[in-house]
């Protein structure tokens, strides 16, 4: 789906009228203070600080929140809430959403608004104070929430029926006659999605996660376990055989899979490289999801559309968000899907090509071989083990750079949690700028505030203090190359030479990218030896960072040169440089290489590439003549 479709999406969207039927929930958040308050005269206790507080729809209530920034024409709430200070804040909320509130049922007795409150100190989230937890629904309210739903099928293009509160629905009367409604508006799209009680609702579209779509086709899973998206689409066929309704799977970070009477139709999800926080990813999905449906959208369009929505909400931190129209159609632009995530995190199911070691990550690739004219080098990890174990630099710098001056004082659980997202940042910007990933810094700083803003340095600073550290090793070993203690072999991948020269025989114009600084890149090609056999030239990172970046030279090369896409090959260990490729419909191999060893495969890469498209896997180039045959169809 591209910008100019959500484009439409977003304005067509406008029209829609919602009904949101749920376990509307009130969020409380209170950044507690580290310095703590006084001794309490009275009991003797230290009492607790709280530097600041705010609150937020949640639950069902979070879906209105996400549908009202998308500015429909009508918002209905339907929801029982109690005679307290918290159902009060939350009718204001949505009050303030331009919801029409009209469809709040307030029960004195027996009921709580749901309500969880939630403490931070710094990152690090207290156990969570829950109210509501043994709520009672009566018979009287039950009555009238049904009475509001069935108002709401005859004026309202789509019904969301939201349940996630366990024991929300107490009463098998309730259900009885939210089924007996849905049957006599059974042509009306009504989304279900009960976190307990899925199975129990009929003539509904259903929206279930990766768990809830086994536990209805029978099945016990493992939360933790991954199910294989071979087996749900099995699920999700079944259950649409049974009911003829389109189904709605969301699988986390590997998007969604969707079934209607077109057959199965699988998503990807978003790479992110920023700090994530899932909570209310999946009220925002379907509330973008309701609204493509309500606007004539099919489910697949509305399934792309919210696959967007979510990818923003996620990395919105300490709060329930929403997903603007201008938030969606930014990610729309240039999305970085993740590609075959089952394959990526399981080798078992590897393909080889028959007598070698090049992983078929894609069968459809080898319709397109034969025809590369251009081919464009990554060249630390690809072709250049030079600066193998940049990573080991790059990482104490960052976690010295987030902890400042607690370094040395910051708990144990603290400094994991900084390693953890230190480590997944890497991985994840691998083959980017390091300007870029010291932009990424500077976030990661501002998040984990154990760094005053005042002594937050700028981008520059921070490469400056990892590139000083890098280059002493680097310079190391150039040292040794030039007074010939080591040679070329000895930091170069095996077999990269040969294969760069049997291209250049071939009159393949070749060209050399790397987020490493231009000059340095320069330089170390230059004494590797291979400098002059990049004919299309050389690139490297540049001050103003606005002026080089793998998508621009790839770009540039297929403008200039009038290429199809299967005209460029790209070599790479990076994600960057692969997904690029693919984006341009080239020709992708991923080069999983063990840098330390400079031939065999590192396991981390090949499920990173994996994810990033790579239509070939190569732990190194010794087996380039095979290769080299399979490339050009020889």
């Amino acid at each position: 789906m591209d910008q100019q479709r959500v484009k439409e999406i977003l304005e067509k969207i406008k029209s829609s009228k919602i009904a949101v039927y749920g376990d509307f929930c009130l969020d409380a958040y209170w950044i507690m203070d580290s310095r703590g308050s006084e001794v309490s005269i009275e009991t003797g206790l230290h009492a607790e600080a709280v530097d600041s507080h705010y609150y937020s729809p949640g639950g069902a209530a979070n879906i209105v929140a996400n549908l009202s920034v998308l500015n429909p024409a009508k918002i209905k709430a339907i929801a029982v809430i109690g005679d307290d200070i918290y159902g009060r804040e939350l009718k204001s909320q949505l009050d303030a959403l331009h919801a029409d509130t009209s469809g709040l049922v307030i029960q004195k007795e027996q009921f709580n608004t749901y309500t969880y409150l939630k403490k931070y100190r710094g990152d690090v989230e207290d156990p969570r104070n829950d109210f509501g937890v043994y709520n009672q629904r009566l018979k009287e309210t039950d009555d009238q929430i049904l009475k509001k739903i069935k108002e709401a099928l005859q004026e309202y293009d789509v019904l969301i029926f939201n349940q996630q509160v366990q024991g929300s629905l107490n009463n098998q009367a309730f259900i009885d006659g939210a089924n007996a409604i849905f049957k006599e508006f059974k042509d009306k799209i009504i989304i279900v999605d009960s976190r307990h009680y899925n199975e129990k609702f009929e003539n509904i579209f259903r929206k279930t996660n990766d768990i809830e779509i086994a536990a209805l086709c029978g099945q016990s899973v493992n939360p933790s376990e991954i199910i294989p998206s071979t087996d749900l689409v099995k699920y999700g066929l079944d259950i649409y055989k049974k009911t003829s309704k389109p189904v709605f799977i969301t699988c986390g970070s590997r998007g969604l899979i969707v079934i209607d009477a077109l057959g199965s139709h699988e998503i990807p999800g978003i790479q992110l490289t920023s700090k994530l926080d899932t909570v209310g990813a999946g009220d925002t999905g379907i509330s973008a999801i309701a609204l493509c449906l309500a606007a004539g959208f099919s489910p697949t369009e509305a399934a792309e559309f919210g696959n967007y929505a979510s990818a923003v909400t996620v990395q919105k931190l300490f709060t329930t968000g929403t997903a603007s129209g201008e938030e969606i159609l930014e990610i729309s632009r240039d999305p970085n899907f993740v590609y075959q995530a089952d394959l990526a995190e399981n080798i078992r199911n590897a393909t080889y090509l028959p007598g070698t070691e090049i992983e078929l990550c894609n069968k459809e690739v080898l319709n397109h071989l034969g025809e590369i004219k251009h081919a464009v080098f990554d060249h630390d990890g690809t072709i250049s083990t030079l600066r193998q174990g940049w990573e080991e630099i790059m990482e104490p710098v960052m976690i010295k750079s987030i902890l400042g001056d607690e370094y040395n004082n910051v708990d144990q659980v603290g400094y994991n949690e900084v390693v953890k997202q230190v480590k997944d940042f890497i991985n994840k910007t691998t083959g980017i700028q390091t300007i870029f990933q010291m932009e990424g810094l500077i976030k990661l700083i501002e998040e984990f505030r154990y760094v005053p803003k005042d002594k937050i340095l700028d981008k520059y600073a921070y490469k400056e203090v990892y590139n000083n550290a890098l280059m002493e090793m680097v310079n190391k070993r150039l040292h040794k190359l030039k007074i010939g203690e080591l040679d070329v072999f000895d930091f170069t991948l095996k077999g990269a030479y040969n294969f760069i020269l049997e291209l250049k025989k071939r009159g393949i114009t070749m060209y050399l990218a790397s987020g490493t600084d231009l000059d340095d890149v320069i330089n170390e090609a230059t004494l590797l030896g291979y400098a002059d056999m990049f004919d299309g030239g050389i690139y490297g990172a540049l001050r103003d960072s606005s002026k080089f970046s793998k998508k621009m030279v790839m770009e540039k090369i297929i403008k200039e040169n009038n290429l199809k896409g299967n005209e460029l090959a790209v070599f790479g260990d990076g994600p960057v440089e692969i997904r690029e490729c693919r984006r341009f419909e080239g020709i992708a191999t991923g080069i999983t290489s063990n840098e330390i060893r400079r031939y065999g495969m590192d396991i981390e890469k090949r499920s990173r590439l994996v994810k990033a498209g790579a239509h070939l896997l190569i732990s190194d180039f010794s087996q380039y003549p095979k290769l080299l045959k399979l490339l050009f169809k020889e």
